[in-house]
C-alpha cells in the first residue's frame, strides 16, 4: 500500500478542517483557565494588574515555548509516514528502544485519563455561563444530558456533522479574537504582557504561584491531541492553523485581562471573566456557542481515544477489542467498550466534583505526565536518527524543566481530585502492563518444530489418511513463528497429539504488524505444492485487521496463478469453493513453573482476556468456521512431567516386585 496515497493535501478545505479536529481542546481553554488563576490569587488581590499580567504573560509564554515550539515546530516533525501520536512516536523506535514501551504506555494512559476528565470540565463551565444568566437551569442534569448525547450518537459515525465542525470552529476562534479585541483596544497596557518578564516576576513573587503554575498549564492541554491528529490533518495544514489559532487566543486572553483589571469591583472567584467581559447583548449567544465548541472539542478526545486504542491493539499494548468502522471515512472508527468506559468515567465526575471549580483540581496532572513522556520519547527518536548531541540534550532538558515545574504545580492539586487522574491512569497502565507482559511472557514459553521434510510428510500422510475424518478442506492455522519453515509446538499438538486434523490443504498465516502505519503487503512460502503453504502478510499498525478477507484474496489470486485448487473435494460440490476451518490455539497455565512475580500477571492477562473481545473478532474471523482449541502452556514441559510421573511409577513397581521376592525366600509365615 502506498503511504503517499495517504498525505493530507494542503489548502483552505485541510486547514479548516484542521481547526475543527485539532484544536478542540485548547480552544476551549479561554473557558476556565483566567477563572481558574482568580481562584488561586490571594484575597482582594483579584484584579491586582502585577499578578494578571504576570499570570496572561505564563500564558503568552507557555503557547509559544510549549504548544508552539516544542509540538508545532520540532514534535510534528517526529511523524512515522504522515502519523502522529505518542504510541506513533514509540512505534519509530521500538525497534532499537524496546524497553521504551513502559514510558509509551505510561503516556498513553496519561493521555486517556485526560479524556475522561476533560469532557467534563469543558461541558459543565459551559452550563454554568448558562446558569449565570437563568439560574433555575439545574448544572449537573443538563450536563449529564449533554455529555449522554455526545456518547449516544458515536456508534452512527460523525461524517454527516464532522464537515461543520472545522466552519464551528472557525467562527468560535473568530468571536473569541473579536471578543478579546473588543476590550483590549480601549486598554492596549495590558499588552505588557508580552514582556516574558512580567512571567519571570510573577513566579518568584506571587504567593502561592506553585499552584496557579497549574492553573495556568490548563491553557496548553490541547497540545497533546495537535501531534496525535497530524494523520488527520498533515503537518502543514496543522501549522498554518495554529499561526490563526494562537492570535484568537492570545486576544481573548489579553481581553479578559483588561476587564479584570479595569473592572475589580466586580471580580471575585464566583464570576468567569470570560463570559463577564461579553457585552450583555452577546452573552446569551455567547454561552450557546462555548456549548456548542465544547461539545466539538469532547468529539475531538473521544475520536483520539479510539485512535490510540486502536494503536495500543495494533502495537500489542492494549487487549483485543471489537472495532468498527461507522463511516468510509480515513480513521474514524467506534469502540464499543472504549465508548461506554469514557461515558461512564465522564458521569462520575461530574456527579463527583460537581462544578467546574473542582473538577480543575482533577485537571492537568495527567496531560502532564503525558507530555513528559512524549519528551523522553522525543529524544529516544533523536538518538536513534543521530541527531548530535549539542542538539538533542539541551532540547530535551529545557523541555523537561518547563514539564516538570507544571508537573510539580498539578501535583499540589493531587489530594484536591487529582487523585481521580492519577487512579484512571494507573487503571489504565495495570491494564496495559499487564497485557503486554503476559504475552511476552508466553512467547518466552514458546518452542517450535522445524517443518522439515519428515514434518511436512507427516502433514501428508494425515491428509491421506482416510481412517481420520477429514476436518475441512481448507485448514488455516494463525501462527507467530518468524521463520517460515518453523511452527508453534502448540500447533504441533493440536495437529497431531489431540484428535488428528485431516484436511486438503494446510495453511500458516502470520500476520505481523509493521512499524509504518499503512503498509500492506504479502509473501507466498510453498511448502508443498498445492497442499501446505506459509502465509506472511504484513500490516501497518494503522490498517485494519481482516485476516479472512485478507486470506480469501490471496488465495483466489494462488488459484489464477494455478498454486491451488480451492474447489470442493466432495463430488456432489464440485462447483463450489471448498469448506474453510480457522484454528486458534490457546495455552493454558498447567504445569508450568514461573517466577511468583510473574504469576499475578499471567493470571491478570488471563483474565482480561477471557472478558475482552476473542481472537475471533480481533482477528476478523467469521465464528462459524473458527474452532478455538487449549493446550498447555509449555508442551515439551508437561511431556517432561509425564515422564518424571511415569519413572516415579516404574520405581514404585519395582519396590513392590522386590517385597514379593523377598517373600517368596523366606518360609510361608504361619497363621497365628
Amino acid at each position: 500500500m502506498n503511504n503517499s496515497n495517504h498525505r493530507i493535501p494542503v489548502g483552505m478545505l485541510g486547514i479548516i478542517s484542521a481547526i475543527g479536529i485539532v484544536y478542540g481542546d485548547i480552544g476551549t481553554s479561554p473557558l476556565y483557565v483566567l477563572k481558574s488563576i482568580i481562584s488561586g490569587l490571594p484575597e482582594n488581590q483579584w484584579s491586582n494588574s502585577f499578578y494578571i499580567l504576570g499570570a496572561v504573560s505564563c500564558v503568552i509564554w507557555t503557547l509559544t515555548l510549549q504548544t508552539t515550539l516544542k509540538y508545532v515546530i520540532i514534535t510534528l516533525k517526529a511523524d512515522n509516514k504522515g502519523e502522529g501520536g505518542i504510541l506513533s512516536l514509540y512505534a519509530l523506535i521500538r525497534r532499537r528502544y524496546r524497553w521504551a514501551y513502559i514510558i509509551a504506555i505510561v503516556g498513553a494512559a496519561a493521555l486517556l485519563a485526560d479524556g475522561a476528565i476533560t469532557p467534563a470540565i469543558t461541558i459543565i463551565t459551559a452550563v454554568e455561563g448558562l446558569n449565570s444568566l437563568y439560574s433555575s437551569i439545574p448544572i449537573i442534569p443538563v450536563t449529564l444530558l449533554i455529555i449522554a448525547v455526545l456518547f449516544l450518537i458515536q456508534p452512527l459515525g460523525t461524517a454527516s456533522l464532522g464537515r461543520y465542525f472545522g466552519v464551528g470552529m472557525t467562527i468560535w476562534f473568530t468571536t473569541l479574537a473579536i471578543l478579546g479585541l473588543n476590550r483590549l483596544l480601549p486598554n492596549l497596557d495590558v499588552l505588557a504582557a508580552f514582556n516574558p518578564m512580567y512571567a519571570i516576576e510573577f513566579i518568584i513573587q506571587a504567593p502561592d504561584a506553585i499552584i496557579i503554575l497549574g492553573a495556568i498549564f490548563m491553557c496548553t492541554t490541547g497540545a497533546e491531541a495537535l501531534y496525535s491528529d497530524l494523520g488527520h490533518c498533515g503537518l502543514k495544514n496543522i501549522r498554518i492553523s495554529w499561526g490563526f489559532v494562537k492570535v484568537c487566543l492570545i486576544l481573548n486572553y489579553l481581553g479578559q485581562a483588561a476587564w479584570i483589571i479595569h473592572n475589580p469591583n466586580m471580580v471575585d472567584p464566583s464570576i468567569n471573566p470570560f463570559y463577564m467581559m461579553m457585552p450583555e447583548w452577546f452573552r446569551l449567544i455567547g454561552i450557546i456557542m462555548s456549548t456548542v465548541a465544547a461539545f466539538i472539542a469532547c468529539q475531538a478526545l473521544i475520536s483520539g481515544a479510539f485512535t490510540i486504542i486502536s494503536e495500543a491493539v495494533s502495537l500489542e499494548l492494549w487487549p483485543n477489542v471489537h472495532i468498527r468502522y461507522p463511516t468510509l471515512i480515513k480513521g474514524q472508527m467506534y469502540i464499543p467498550s472504549v465508548n461506554y468506559i469514557l461515558f461512564i468515567l465522564c458521569a462520575l465526575m461530574v456527579l463527583g466534583f460537581g462544578s467546574s471549580v473542582n473538577l480543575e483540581a482533577a485537571y492537568g496532572l495527567a496531560i502532564t505526565l503525558s507530555m513528559l513522556m512524549t519528551t523522553i520519547l522525543l529524544f529516544f527518536y533523536f538518538m536513534k536518527n543521530n541527531k548530535p548531541l549539542w542538539y538533542s540534550v539541551p532540547l530535551t532538558l529545557f523541555f523537561l524543566t518547563i514539564e516538570s515545574g507544571f508537573f510539580v504545580a498539578n501535583i499540589q492539586k493531587f489530594f484536591h481530585g487529582g487523585y481521580a487522574s492519577i487512579l484512571i491512569a494507573g487503571f489504565i497502565f495495570v491494564i496495559m502492563y499487564a497485557w503486554n507482559s503476559g504475552r511476552r511472557l508466553k512467547r518466552d514459553y514458546n518452542t517450535f518444530d522445524r517443518l522439515d521434510s519428515d514434518y511436512l510428510a507427516k502433514i501428508v500422510s494425515v491428509s491421506h489418511d482416510k481412517t481420520v475424518e477429514k476436518i475441512a478442506t481448507h485448514l488455516f492455522y494463525l501462527t507467530r513463528a518468524q521463520s517460515p519453515h518453523s511452527i508453534e509446538s502448540k500447533i504441533s499438538y493440536s495437529l497431531f497429539e489431540k484428535k488428528p486434523k485431516r484436511a486438503d490443504t494446510y495453511w500458516f498465516v502470520a500476520i505481523n504488524r509493521m512499524d509504518e502505519p499503512y503498509r500492506f503487503d504479502y509473501e507466498i512460502e510453498i511448502l508443498v505444492p498445492y497442499k501446505v503453504f506459509r502465509i506472511n502478510i504484513n500490516l501497518g499498525f494503522k490498517v485494519d485487521m481482516h485476516a479472512e478477507q485478507y486470506m480469501q484474496l490471496i488465495a483466489t489470486k494462488m488459484e489464477q496463478q494455478k498454486l491451488v485448487c480451492l474447489s470442493s473435494r466432495y463430488s456432489s460440490l464440485k462447483e463450489k469453493r471448498g469448506d474453510s476451518l480457522y484454528v486458534i490455539v490457546e495455552r493454558t497455565l498447567r504445569n508450568v513453573d514461573i517466577y511468583f512475580i510473574q504469576k499475578p500477571l499471567l493470571v491478570l492477562y488471563t483474565w482480561i482476556k477471557r472478558k475482552c473481545t476473542s481472537d475471533t473478532e480481533m482477528f476478523d474471523l467469521d465464528p462459524t468456521s473458527t474452532l478455538i482449541e487449549y493446550v498447555p502452556l509449555v508442551v515439551n514441559e508437561y511431556e517432561n512431567d509425564s515422564e518424571t510421573l511415569k519413572q516415579l511409577i516404574e520405581q514404585s513397581q519395582m519396590s513392590i516386585t522386590g517385597n514379593i521376592h523377598l517373600l517368596d525366600d523366606e518360609s510361608t509365615p504361619t497363621t497365628p
